[in-house]
């Protein structure tokens, strides 16, 4: 395993629920500059792990490192954007994106002035092709725009890796399409490390230079059947082109092959690959199956 790709960790992490698990074991880690999609069954606990990277919530069991260092309560190292826009109605996008910098900056650094808080904001906007719109209000801003603030807000704050859960998916196909690109554009940019949780499978193959699939349709050695308080594992691990694309590629061949290779690696209730045999194909793939697990002593 390569130091550069222990950025973030995620070690022999469990999460139960009132004695349920949802995450079983949970091995994998991201480099710096990643773009990490992860695709996965409703109920397979992908919120969840988001929640577990932005410290929302603690594991049951199992460490989640961020540069070495265990997570601690969301700060603005993590940044997020949700579904739902984190938008302040009242206040103008300019406002909205330089909010951070005005309530407190960012640690460690020197204390700006209204005037370099006002400047960055504006260079932000241009980023995020908004320069034309910093005077407007939410209301006035279509959904794409809307979202295209919420991500601009959490970039000005420099966090250390961008967590997204369903950004784009209260968008229509068009503009869900346009924001793809605009993302994909905006990560060679910026250099960022991105992980992405979505539902939408050609979605997550087309942004990602990496794809996980997270499910709990699989068997191992603890048996079968409802006797077994299995959760979710890392059923795929996908290595992906790490260039920007046209979206022409989603009607290929080989694009359409893959979708369904994830969709039955993941999705297929029938389809019960054992934990040994996982396709994890990502060349910083890990895996740490206890006994019960690979029924070996």
């Amino acid at each position: 395993m390569s130091s550069q790709s222990d950025f973030l960790q995620i070690i022999d992490v469990y999460k139960a629920y009132n004695g349920k698990v949802i995450l079983d074991n949970i091995d994998f880690q991201v480099s710096r500059g990643e773009f990490c999609t992860v695709v996965g069954p409703s109920g397979c606990g992908k919120s969840t792990l988001l929640r577990l990277i932005v410290g929302a919530e603690i594991p049951t069991a199992g460490r989640v490192l961020l540069e070495q260092q265990s997570v601690g309560p969301p700060d603005i190292h993590r940044g997020i954007v949700f579904q739902r826009y984190s938008l302040f109605p009242h206040l103008t996008v300019l406002d909205n994106v330089s909010l951070g910098l005005r309530l407190g900056g960012r640690p460690g650094s020197k204390e700006m002035s209204g005037k370099e808080i006002q400047e960055e904001a504006t260079a932000m906007l241009e980023k995020i092709r908004l320069a034309e719109h910093g005077n407007k209000y939410p209301h006035e801003l279509s959904g794409g725009m809307q979202q295209r603030v919420a991500i601009g807000q959490s970039l000005i704050m420099k966090p250390k890796i961008l967590v997204m859960d369903e950004p784009f998916g209260a968008l229509d196909p068009d503009t869900r399409e346009d924001m793809q690109l605009f993302l994909m554009e905006l990560w060679e940019q910026e250099k960022m490390t991105v992980f992405f949780v979505t539902h939408d499978l050609a979605e997550a193959a087309f942004l990602g230079t990496r794809l996980i699939v997270l499910s709990q349709y699989y068997t191992d050695d603890r048996g079968s059947g409802g006797q077994v308080n299995r959760g979710a594992k890392i059923t795929a691990d996908y290595q992906l082109p790490d260039t920007v694309s046209s979206t022409a590629v989603k009607q290929s061949k080989e694009f359409t092959e893959l979708i369904d290779c994830i969709r039955r690696e993941g999705f297929d209730p029938d389809f019960l690959q054992h934990a040994q045999e996982f396709n994890l194909k990502h060349p910083d793939s890990f895996q740490t199956l206890t006994r019960d697990e690979s029924g070996r002593d």
